[in-house]
């Protein structure tokens, strides 16, 4: 597995007197445009760099979203860009579970109205400069701002065991890593993970024709999510007992989804909650679909290694599987050092816990004007980060800082 690292070194940035931009986003996904959204609403100016949605333009064909459809909503959970406006605009419902084909939909509607202008450049490199920071575009050409919010997404965080690093991507690869999935036709797929990507990639590859798909789960079971249906049956009560951003347990939901008042709680109370609300599992709807599918589970991969028939996978109960391609769905480690924009010297500024950024009020790193949200702001607001209905509070609670700030300074 390549790992990204912080940017190299670059040449010499132009440096303006005022910045160019008031504030760069980097990333066009549901928490980048969230992120523009609201800094404009609050008289904010945001230039939104990147291809938008271009991780979940990515994922693979044929999945459908685990969150209810309150919480896929983004932006807000009611407004202009809701999908209840989507629905009255265009006419077209998205029932639940929401496919991927109708929420690519609906974010490129909200993209369009929300976010016309999205600049779709790639950011190269960020460093500090002389009242704020200088980015270097994937063009060669130089810009300033006074702000940055890094809303860059999960891509570089993919995850899975060390010692496969060698093996061809032929061979080993990750769930996130395949959009067709339909090239696994006739082909023996050995899958590694508990979650839904790894139980719905298996679901979909054995519809789409592979000649034996098996996936094997650490843990003693399975997790099956039937949330949806309890929810349901709680008729009225349901939405006072569980939060519309859709994360964690009905006794977790409430408080996970008030960042604030998460953080609040001990450090030890902060990570084992999470730990419960991010757990490994999967939708009901997915074990349905899994039909003749193997799932193995209370066993791990050890080692894997190529042979003339396939690719020879040692498994922890001392079996083996001769496999034409192992897939991990492992998920996703948080380690900004990935990000290969960051300039090293700025990276080395920003206070980190493991992977993550310890952020303050509006998500600001130690780096002042530096704010990071999306799946990074984890560790210092809680589990709904790494979710689309994350992206309702981080928004509101950047645009709130900055733009009191700017007030501050246009007064002063």
């Amino acid at each position: 597995m390549e790992l990204s690292g912080c940017a190299a070194v670059a040449e010499a940035p132009r440096r303006a007197v005022r910045p160019d931009l008031e504030v760069a986003v980097l990333g066009a996904g549901p928490h980048g445009l969230a992120a523009a959204v609201h800094l404009r609403r609050a008289g904010v100016s945001a230039h939104v760099f990147g291809e938008p949605m271009s991780f979940w333009r990515a994922m693979p064909e044929g999945m459908k979203l685990r969150s209810n459809l309150r919480a896929t909503n983004m932006i807000e959970a009611a407004g202009p860009y809701s999908l209840a406006a989507h629905r009255k605009e265009t006419g077209q419902p998205i029932e639940h579970p929401v496919p991927l084909e109708n929420f690519r939909e609906y974010a490129a509607w909200v993209q369009r109205s929300a976010v016309p202008d999205v600049d779709t450049r790639m950011v190269a490199r960020v460093e500090r400069a002389t009242g704020g920071f200088s980015l270097q575009c994937e063009d060669g050409n130089w810009l300033t701002a006074r702000r940055v919010v890094v809303a860059a997404g999960i891509a570089p965080f993919a995850n899975w065991p060390a010692g496969f690093e060698d093996l061809p991507v032929s061979r080993v690869s990750h769930t996130g890593h395949h959009r067709d999935l339909a090239k696994f036709r006739g082909r023996r797929v050995l899958v590694v993970g508990g979650g839904q990507s790894a139980l719905e990639c298996a679901a979909l590859m054995t519809e789409r024709g592979a000649a034996s798909v098996e996936v094997l789960v650490r843990a003693p079971r399975v997790a099956w999510l039937r949330g949806h249906a309890v929810i349901h049956r709680l008729g009225a009560l349901g939405p006072i007992v569980y939060a519309p951003t859709d994360v964690g347990p009905l006794w977790y939901s409430r408080l996970v989804s008030m960042p604030e008042l998460f953080g609040l709680l001990p450090r030890s109370a902060q990570d084992r909650i999470a730990a419960r609300c991010i757990r490994p599992a999967c939708s009901h709807f997915v074990r349905v679909r899994l039909g003749e599918v193997k799932v193995s589970t209370g066993v791990r991969v050890v080692e894997a290694r190529l042979e003339a028939d396939g690719l020879v996978v040692s498994v922890s109960d001392d079996s083996c599987r001769t496999v034409d391609h192992l897939m991990f769905g492992t998920g996703y480690e948080v380690d900004i050092a990935r990000y290969p924009f960051l300039a090293c010297e700025l990276l080395g500024q920003v206070r980190r816990a493991g992977g993550y950024p310890v952020l303050g009020r509006g998500l600001e790193s130690s780096v002042p004007g530096l704010h990071m949200t999306g799946a990074p702001a984890a560790w210092s607001f809680g589990p709904i980060m790494r979710f689309v209905s994350g992206s309702w509070f981080a928004g509101r609670a950047l645009a709130a800082t900055v733009g009191s700030r700017r007030r501050v300074a246009a007064v002063s």
